[in-house]
């Protein structure tokens, strides 16, 4: 088995403190104002993305419990598997949204559309691509 080890890259900031009322999609977050604080360490990397519409989030579920193969979706009457669904609870607590980016003001990113607890750590972002991520 190999060992991975995660670095946080910075912290997702959101009016979201706990699970209730926090939207379960990018889709359901419409214009909800978040910002990212990216370690200065990582700046540079901010280089050329202020090009991009959207960016891709991969962060941790950093307040989810223990998982569950079978779980109840948010809406649904009927458990499912785990992988297939968008469950947080997961062997893995990895988490993916695509936001829009409205601006970036060194270290700080200023995002909409966000689905994520604050306090989130973020382990990396990635330009929304449109002909290769739709």
């Amino acid at each position: 088995m190999i060992l991975l080890k995660f670095k946080p890259i910075g912290v997702i900031h959101t009016p979201h403190t706990g699970p209730k009322g926090t939207p379960i999609q990018s889709i359901g977050a419409r214009d909800i104002k978040g910002t990212i604080e990216l370690n200065p360490e990582y700046v540079d990397g901010l280089q050329d993305l202020d090009g991009f519409s959207h960016i891709i989030l991969l962060y941790v579920f950093h307040k989810a419990r223990a998982y569950s193969l079978k779980v109840l979706p948010y809406l649904e009457t009927e458990k499912r598997g785990l992988f297939a669904t968008r469950y947080p609870a997961r062997p893995n607590p990895i988490g993916l949204s695509v936001a829009r980016l409205d601006s970036i003001e060194g270290n700080v990113l200023h995002i909409l559309d966000v689905d994520m607890l604050d306090g989130t750590p973020l382990l990396d972002i990635k330009p929304f691509i449109p002909d290769a991520d739709n």
